[in-house]
């Protein structure tokens, strides 16, 4: 008989009849007596397991007894019924068992046993399966799919922008080298690298934002969005900078800086729901992890039924300059706002979110609009409990004089940006657009302390593997 193979979250869930059913998925813990056996067995697909029961008058398990260990892969069939064990619905009671793949118990690292999230990162390949980063995933996944049901539901079309690209988005050099040079022979003319002979015949690099392409298109389409991956050759070991990250970028043309941080807000509200609305398993399991935070639900069920504040970046410097607090890094007027900073505005001044709007245009990139007092551009920070900055983005510069100006000012070569300078020439509109962090967005909903537990391949300085 051809038997259905369910998941196990679908079981969990109750979707499933009691009845006859084949399952597939790994041991995760195996104990046994003379007369039955209980394996817990994972798929993947939920935090718990289900239990199968295995009567020995049923199942011959004699010979397979020391091959059902925990990792080691089955595929079995028998009947889900009612469970009569406390702290469980359902059991399964096992007909016929095969051990697809064996593991070693003296050498498989994920015992039954809690591991750190430090020793988890020594074994990428094998730590999907530890609870954790399962979870993690799975809410990864789901949020992703939040972000193109946003952006598809109102009307922007995505757009793939380059991962190889001539432009630095945002003028601080910090980008990863493409190239086919030999490094051991470089080719070189006038004492210059002559990249003449490389394969793109000039300087190429990783791209660290889609927003200078998306701007292209949102010209041409009006309303487009980005999601890919984003580099930084920036020497930052820390616990909340990656040097591959993933990006969400949407733009908008006729979009001034109210409706982009509009955009920005239902966009991060949308994105909360969705994950409370569909990994609730995963967030209640995160509840219970030692690093994260016993408000985590209520706070994002609270910013979920918020509104947010707007403050100009001028008047949060006042606040801070006036706050009895005292920061480690001294606040003055032309500073770039720090963790603690955002911090303090968000938790203890305004007690939920904000918008930081009209920062100084010195510590901002060229393309965002200069403000009428020349000092200032229209640069947009949202700022949430708990986090700090989560989003950031700005009206960009529509005015072809004003933005020439501004990249003279900051010595950028008006022969690399021609096209971008081409698109204040032909057809100019104001358009604005935001970035958001797809990690730093994880880390804020799953309560995780450390960036590189939520992307599953980080890349960090000093390392890089798979």
């Amino acid at each position: 008989m051809n038997l259905q193979t369910p998941t196990i979250k679908s079981i969990h869930s109750g979707e499933m009849p009691l009845g006859e059913y084949k399952l597939r998925g790994w041991v995760r813990t195996h104990r046994h007596s003379k007369s039955v056996s209980f394996i817990e067995l994972t798929d993947g697909t939920s935090v718990k397991g289900l239990q199968l029961v295995l009567d020995h008058t049923v199942v011959n398990v004699s010979e397979i007894q020391a091959d059902i260990q925990t990792g080691a892969s089955l595929e079995t069939e028998g009947r889900l019924v009612a469970s009569p064990a406390k702290g469980q619905k359902y059991e399964f009671q096992v007909a016929t068992l095969k051990v697809v793949g064996t593991a070693d118990p003296a050498s498989y690292p994920l015992q039954k046993k809690g591991h750190s999230l430090e020793f988890l990162r020594e074994i990428l390949h094998l730590r999907p399966r530890s609870n954790t980063i399962g979870a993690i995933a799975r809410v990864r996944s789901h949020a992703a799919m939040a972000v193109h049901r946003f952006f598809q539901e109102r009307g922007f079309y995505y757009i793939t922008s380059p991962v190889i690209t001539t432009s630095d988005c945002e003028g601080a050099g910090a980008m990863f080298r493409v190239t086919t040079l030999d490094l051991l022979n470089v080719p070189r003319r006038e004492g210059k690298v002559n990249f003449e002979e490389d394969f793109f015949k000039g300087e190429a690099s990783l791209t660290v934002s889609g927003q200078l392409e998306g701007e292209i298109y949102a010209t041409a389409l009006s309303k487009i969005y980005t999601f890919g991956p984003t580099f930084r050759a920036e020497n930052s070991n820390t616990t909340r900078h990656l040097a591959e990250f993933w990006m969400i970028e949407p733009e908008a043309a006729f979009y001034e800086l109210e409706d982009n941080m509009q955009l920005a807000w239902d966009f991060l509200v949308y994105l909360v729901k969705y994950v409370l609305d569909h990994c609730k398993e995963e967030l209640e399991f995160f509840l219970g992890r030692e690093w994260t935070d016993k408000s985590l639900i209520e706070s994002l069920n609270k910013l979920a039924a918020s509104s947010y504040e707007v403050m100009d970046y001028s008047e949060a410097i006042r606040i801070l300059e006036k706050s009895p607090k005292r920061f480690d890094f001294p606040v003055s007027w032309g500073m770039d706002l720090q963790f603690e900073h955002e911090r303090y505005l968000t938790d203890e001044h305004v007690k939920g979110p904000l918008f930081v709007v009209n920062y100084p245009k010195d510590i901002k990139a060229f393309y965002m609009r200069v403000n009428d007092d020349g000092k200032t551009v229209r640069a947009m920070d949202l700022l949430a409990p708990r986090i700090g900055e989560i989003l950031g983005g700005s009206q960009r510069e529509e005015r072809h004089d004003v933005l020439l100006n501004r990249m003279q000012e900051m010595d950028l070569p008006e022969e690399t940006y021609w096209w971008y300078l081409d698109l204040r020439r032909f057809g100019s509109v104001p358009h604005s657009g935001f970035g958001l962090g797809f990690e730093r967005f994880l880390m804020y909903v799953t309560g995780m302390q450390n960036i590189r537990d939520v992307i599953p391949f980080p890349r960090f300085p000093g390392y890089a593997k798979f």
